[in-house]
């Protein structure tokens, strides 16, 4: 039932008008994301758990991210006052980042990619990247967005 009252929601959202305030840049990043707290591997290690990703499109505030699946072992990723870490492979140097998912749809058979959107807030990044107070610098591989 969650799943089908998400695509009524984004069906709204289509018809009815977008709230976003950021302004969104277009951009198909590799993404690893993780779940911010380590779990033990089968030889006792304690070893990252992670999904290999990309973005679909990016602002200040936040990003939209397109994963093979929305559970890392028993954990969802969308699940209450969860916090990820994401790995964003920028052409330049890759960067970390702290994210807040706010929601997530599964992607249509009809669509053009499988799996799961998935949007994050950016709640912490390396202050080193982000001396503007943005996460994400301004280049070449971004392009404006119309969505």
């Amino acid at each position: 039932m969650p799943e089908l009252a998400r695509r009524i929601a984004s069906r709204l959202r289509h018809f009815l008008g977008d709230r976003r305030r950021a302004r969104r840049v277009a951009a198909k990043l590799p993404v690893n994301v993780g779940l911010t707290t380590a779990r033990a591997g089968s030889n006792g290690s304690r070893r990252p758990a992670s999904l290999q990703g990309h973005t679909l499109d990016v602002s200040a505030t936040g990003l939209a991210l397109v994963l093979p699946a929305i559970r890392i072992g028993e954990h969802y990723l969308t699940g209450e006052d969860r916090r990820l870490r994401l790995k964003l492979d920028l052409p330049d140097k890759p960067i970390e980042i702290q994210v807040a998912p706010v929601r997530y749809e599964s992607l249509d058979a009809h669509e053009s990619e499988r799996g799961y959107l998935v949007g994050v807030r950016i709640t912490d990044s390396e202050p080193t990247r982000a001396p503007s107070g943005s996460a994400l610098p301004k280049k070449s591989y971004l392009t404006p967005s119309t969505t």
